[in-house]
């Protein structure tokens, strides 16, 4: 997973960005509105945590700006503004959740491991198909009942395309969400993970290669 982190406060932006790469996520940092804007169009994002008080370009304009441009990904507001008025004018503008700071480090992870998987259409943080099991909070997969053991990378791939069902995804759009931006795009490393991860998960066979296009992992409807 992807995410962008639009913070000008240096201290709390570095944590997040250390708390969510230590998390396994892909993680850009934005010091300002201006900037978070070249980011939120530059790339594709699973989510965004934005700080309304931001200079050059405030919160709002930067939320109410990407949802302009069909920006869709899900975005956690972070203020410290205590006024009910200004939380509706987040969600107004586009925002889909909102943290009032100080916060707790282990809400924010929640809340944003809600979005994105609702975003997906799963209503519980347990992703389930057939046999398949993968808990997005424990980080842990089971195939009928049995618990898998995954590098983080495997777990990483699984996870997205659980998180984007029945839809092919390319080698270059995993590498875009699982990495950072200096990675090694010509490397052929997708389609050894997705090998091992296809024999680690057996007999399961959910996940289709797309002839000269990437991988489709074939759902039922998410719960």
């Amino acid at each position: 997973m992807r995410i962008l982190i639009v913070e000008d406060e240096a201290s709390l932006r570095e944590q997040l960005g250390s708390h969510l790469k230590g998390e396994g996520y892909a993680v850009d940092l934005a010091a300002d509105g201006e900037e978070g804007l070249y980011f939120g169009r530059e790339y594709e994002y699973d989510a965004a945590v934005i700080d309304l008080g931001l200079p050059k370009v405030d919160g709002l304009s930067l939320i109410k700006t990407l949802r302009g441009e069909d920006r869709s990904f899900p975005v956690l507001v972070l203020t410290a503004r205590g006024h009910w008025q200004d939380k509706v004018q987040g969600l107004e503008a586009g925002a889909d959740d909102y943290l009032a700071k100080p916060f707790q480090m282990e809400e924010l992870m929640a809340r944003l491991n809600a979005l994105i998987r609702r975003t997906a259409g799963y209503a519980s943080p347990v992703l389930s198909q057939g046999d398949l099991q993968l808990d997005t909070a424990k980080k842990e997969v089971r195939v009928s009942e049995q618990a898998i053991e995954l590098t983080a990378y495997e777990y990483k791939v699984l996870e997205y395309l659980m998180l984007n069902p029945n839809r092919v995804v390319s080698k270059s759009e995993l590498t875009d969400h699982l990495y950072e931006q200096d990675f090694d795009r010509d490397s052929n490393v997708i389609e050894v993970f997705v090998g091992r991860l296809r024999k680690k998960i057996s007999p399961v066979d959910l996940i289709r290669t797309v002839r000269g296009q990437g991988y489709r992992f074939l759902a039922d409807n998410p719960v």
